[in-house]
């Protein structure tokens, strides 16, 4: 017996919702994983991880939160907790190996490929570890098809995302890439779910019997929106990260830097004159006065 699957019980609620917090993480994780580029030294790798981080749990909170319209008609869905949040440490994880490969070699066609495939696929990981935690009086079946279109999408999702990550500086650049981001992950989630079907076992009871999905999704989605906010109050903070490099800061266009100098130390633009000016105008001799004489 067919079960009748219902994706959007709360209309355009859950949809817009999730894509919003996908729309979060992504631009979170956008922002910390420039920060990273720009900070050579030892905290690099802690923006790594703290992009990674937002990245996966923006993803998986979308996913969740758009499960929550996913109903059948004819039975009752829990979900099993271990396998829910297993899927959380899936994404986190993969992400960060896609970040940490990408932010450490740069954007490279190698680079980009391989991180892009890895956290894409973790992504697509993430989702259907998450609906393999589904429970109820049926099985879910896949169309092979759609199943490996959706897929794909995360692998070209995750790699636009990666390219972004460390090419796009500007803030309102970085908030147009992450609305991107938001619409391709969206776009992932729901081609996943258009290739599911239930196929119900024998008499099943009414949907009605049992807590709704929100009931029993919304707990445990707590937590990863608590740290999403916190990261968002850390990025607030974060002077480089919201406005970028102050433009007197940037090294002037075909201006020629000496190895182990500054940039800002050899501007001009500002009509000051080179560091060390003053230091060689003092050694040159000066010619005698008369009261020398």
């Amino acid at each position: 017996m067919q079960g009748t699957v219902d994706g959007f019980s709360y209309g355009l609620v859950t949809p817009v919702v999730a894509y919003l917090m996908g729309c979060l993480g992504g631009a979170l994780g956008l922002r910390c994983t420039t920060r990273s580029v720009r900070n050579r030294r030892s905290f690099k790798a802690g923006w790594l991880a703290l992009g990674a981080t937002a990245i996966g749990s923006g993803i998986w909170t979308m996913h969740f939160i758009a499960m929550m319209g996913f109903t059948v008609a004819e039975a009752p869905i829990t979900y099993d907790r271990p396998i829910t949040f297993a899927s959380l440490g899936v994404a986190i994880v993969m992400t960060g190996v896609g970040i940490f490969i990408v932010g450490y070699r740069g954007a490279t066609p190698m680079a980009l490929v391989t991180g892009g495939t890895i956290t894409g696929l973790g992504v697509a990981s993430m989702h259907y570890l998450g609906m393999a935690g589904m429970r109820l009086q049926g099985r879910l079946e896949y169309d092979t098809l759609t199943v490996a279109l959706s897929v794909v999408i995360a692998v070209v999702a995750a790699t636009s995302a990666l390219w972004a990550a460390v090419s796009v500086h500007g803030f309102l650049a970085s908030l147009g890439a992450s609305l991107v981001m938001g619409v391709a992950v969206s776009g992932m989630h729901y081609t996943g779910m258009a290739a599911v079907s239930v196929h119900l076992h024998g008499a099943a009871g009414s949907a009605g019997s049992g807590d709704s999905p929100a009931t029993l999704l919304a707990p445990m989605l707590v937590g990863p929106v608590v740290f999403l906010l916190l990261a968002g109050v850390v990025v607030m903070f974060d002077p480089l990260l919201v406005l970028g490099e102050p433009e007197w800061q940037r090294p002037a266009k075909g201006a020629a830097r000496r190895p182990g100098v500054p940039a800002q130390r050899t501007r001009t633009s500002l009509g000051r004159q080179p560091a060390g000016w003053a230091a060689d105008r003092s050694e040159r001799p000066r010619p005698p006065r008369t009261d020398d004489w």
